[in-house]
């Protein structure tokens, strides 16, 4: 059944239109499947240092957002000299996961190319330009991870030719080869401007449910090896929040949906929780006070008290208010600040 049509504008935040926070101009920075490169890491950072709060805050659709921001009129010509805005037109639109290891380790088919063609025929359609800024596409090679991230149109490997085409992350029943994906998701796109009405996201349609395909679970905390011998490491920074030094000494990296950072190559994580069985790594929370001015809490003080007595294995969420910002898609526990299950802040 379709949900009750939207009554409020999209104000979804971009580079072009921040969002005005608690503590300053909030940016939102698209990453097409999450993939930085070192140079664009180093400008991020610089960005984070001289005009926010000296953070990369991660999103679980692998972008970076920018907070604190003093002076965003600084912000556009920096990210557009490091190739981050190729777009403006569709700067919002530009919500792509790819499946994280993909061309690493894994995976039926590598997704890496296939991502940088869908951007580019997105943004080479006007008509995707009204997108609401909280679609999202994705492109899961095979191994079953972002598909599982309801997704509003993607496109999943079965073997090495052929993927399914998944609306709002149930399978159409459609079946299309590799080197068709983009097209489909394109085609799918176009269409949700045609019949979407007041909606911002495909399950907000009145559509015949299919089913699910198996998922798995996001890319494991902890060093692996690739499949041409090397190796990379994927951690987890605190809360998803990484300092702008650490930022630069990683390099490249991709982020993933699951506030986690893939680097491909090394084992040298700083500022990244590298350890798959360290206390608190399934702990996550908004942003809180005093950075929101919704919030009832200062959340993250209170979830990094947790942190310490709350076991790898445990998933849990601090919100500081009803729309319970940043969490996670998978089960568990909803700590809603003002309950009698926040204040007794126990795992």
């Amino acid at each position: 059944m379709a949900l009750p049509a939207r009554v409020r504008a999209d104000a979804c935040p971009g580079v072009f239109a921040t969002h005005d926070a608690a503590d300053g101009a909030l940016a939102r920075v698209r990453l097409p499947g999450g993939r930085l490169s070192a140079s664009q890491a180093r400008v991020l950072a610089s960005c984070a240092e001289e005009l926010g709060d000296g953070s990369l805050h991660l999103t679980s659709r692998g972008n970076i957002q920018l907070r604190g921001l003093s002076r965003t009129g600084e912000l556009v010509p920096r990210l557009s000299s490091a190739g981050l805005l190729p777009a403006p037109p569709h700067e919002r639109v530009r919500n792509y996961l790819a499946s994280p290891l993909s061309g690493l380790t894994g995976g039926l088919v590598d997704v890496r190319e296939t991502v940088a063609e869908l951007d580019r025929a997105v943004c080479a359609r006007p008509e995707l330009a009204g997108l609401p800024g909280r679609f999202l596409f994705a492109l899961d090679d095979g191994r079953g991870d972002v598909s599982g991230e309801d997704a509003d149109v993607c496109w999943r490997a079965l073997d090495s030719s052929t993927g399914a085409v998944l609306l709002a992350g149930r399978d159409t029943g459609e079946r299309v080869p590799f080197d068709g994906a983009v097209g489909a998701l394109v085609r799918k796109a176009l269409w949700f401007t045609e019949v979407r009405g007041s909606a911002w996201r495909v399950r907000e349609l009145d559509l015949p449910g299919g089913s699910r395909l198996p998922a798995s679970p996001g890319v494991p905390v902890g060093p692996f090896t690739r499949d041409d011998g090397r190796a990379g490491v994927c951690g987890a920074p605190v809360l998803g929040q990484l300092a702008a030094a650490d930022l630069r000494a990683l390099g490249e990296i991709v982020v993933t949906p699951w506030r986690s950072v893939v680097v491909p190559l090394g084992v040298h994580a700083p500022g990244l929780v590298t350890d798959p069985d360290a206390p608190g790594l399934g702990v996550s929370a908004c942003i809180g006070r005093p950075g929101c001015a919704k919030s009832r809490a200062d959340v993250r003080a209170d979830a990094r008290a947790v942190m310490r007595r709350t076991p790898a294995g445990v998933r849990m969420h601090f919100s500081g208010c009803e729309r319970r910002c940043g969490r996670p898609h998978e089960a568990h526990i909803d700590m809603l600040a003002g309950t009698e299950e926040y204040q007794k802040g126990t795992p």
